[in-house]
């Protein structure tokens, strides 16, 4: 089945930046006071273009407003993934934290939502 994003244009007919969520999926958990997202691409094409434009520096900038340190990306080629390791994002952790989200499972889901700059995207297939 392919997966179709249909990405969207400007007014003025410039494509917008590809939402990392017609690209592949995510989950996302806690290890203490660290979040861990895994990212797995929906095809090569797109875990290819992923390598390029998902770094390391594209997510720290998306979750600053939460007050996180360093984020570190590993590659799991094999299965088309990446694994997000980010420091201090969860106000302390599961049992210190008094956010909504203490665990960090729902990070998985917003990285869905941001758009991931770059231009030629592939279409995704899922």
């Amino acid at each position: 089945m392919s997966h179709d994003p249909g990405f969207a244009h400007e007014s003025h007919g410039h494509p917008l930046f590809p939402r990392l969520g017609d690209l592949a999926h995510a989950r996302s958990g806690d290890k203490g006071n660290r979040a861990n997202i895994g990212v797995v691409a929906y095809d090569e094409a797109c875990y290819t273009w992923l390598r390029q434009h998902l770094t390391e520096h594209v997510v720290a900038d998306y979750f600053r407003p939460l007050g996180i340190g360093a984020v570190q990306r590993y590659e799991l080629p094999n299965i088309l993934a990446f694994n997000f390791v980010i420091e201090d994002a969860l106000g302390g952790g599961a049992s210190r934290s008094l956010r909504l989200d203490s665990q960090g499972k729902a990070l998985g889901v917003a990285l869905l939502e941001l758009r991931v700059p770059g231009r030629d995207a592939p279409r995704g297939t899922s």
